[in-house]
């Protein structure tokens, strides 16, 4: 009962659109208009400036975070039971009902599921290989695919634990879910520092 109330929570918490409700308010503008249409926090950014966007930014990752925090330091969850606990807020990111279950991509919301579950590890494994890729890399779908399986990959040497690998696994077919569409063109690597033609 606890994991799944954990879980309910966590899909209420990551269903709040907070990059739409920022812009709205701030801007009067809809951030779904903006740039690749998503409700995120780079278009946040681009539709309402730097405060709104880093606003957006913290709260979807802090939206991601408590749940599987609360489930995992205060109430003792662990093992198989805290794998859905750890999707529910990317599940809710992703298919909010607020939005008419079409959400955001889930990348700053993986970034806080993954603080709670192994603090430094993943987040940081995550942000460098993203960091590392886009400077050989155009397309920004097949970018974060990279990264997540390296996380995946380091995860998986440094803590083989099974009920992490696996929710980190789903993370990754989330992703790959909520990218879908840009992922139907190739990666478009070339040499670092070297931007791509217009």
């Amino acid at each position: 009962m606890t994991a799944f109330l954990c879980c309910l929570a966590g899909f209420v918490l990551g269903s709040l659109p907070f990059s739409v409700w920022l812009v709205r308010w701030f801007r009067h503008a809809d951030v779904r208009r903006v740039g690749d249409g998503n409700p995120g926090a780079v278009n946040a950014w681009s539709a309402g400036g730097w405060r709104i966007g880093v606003s957006a930014l913290l709260l979807d990752v802090a939206k991601g975070a408590a749940a599987p925090a609360a489930a995992r330091l205060a109430l003792g969850v662990e093992g198989w039971a805290l794998v859905p606990v750890a999707l529910a807020p990317l599940v809710g990111h992703a298919f909010s009902p607020w939005l008419g279950f079409r959400g955001g991509k889930g990348i700053a919301s993986t970034f806080g599921v993954w603080t709670a579950l192994t603090a430094w590890l993943v987040p940081t494994t995550l942000g460098v290989a993203l960091l590392a890729f886009l400077a050989v890399q155009s397309a920004s779908a097949w970018t974060v695919l990279f990264a997540a399986v390296v996380a995946f990959a380091v995860l998986a040497a440094v803590r083989p634990d099974a009920p992490l690998l696996a929710a980190l696994a789903a993370n990754i077919a989330l992703l790959a879910w909520t990218h879908r569409r840009e992922l139907r063109s190739p990666p478009r690597f070339h040499a670092p520092g070297r931007k791509k033609k217009g």
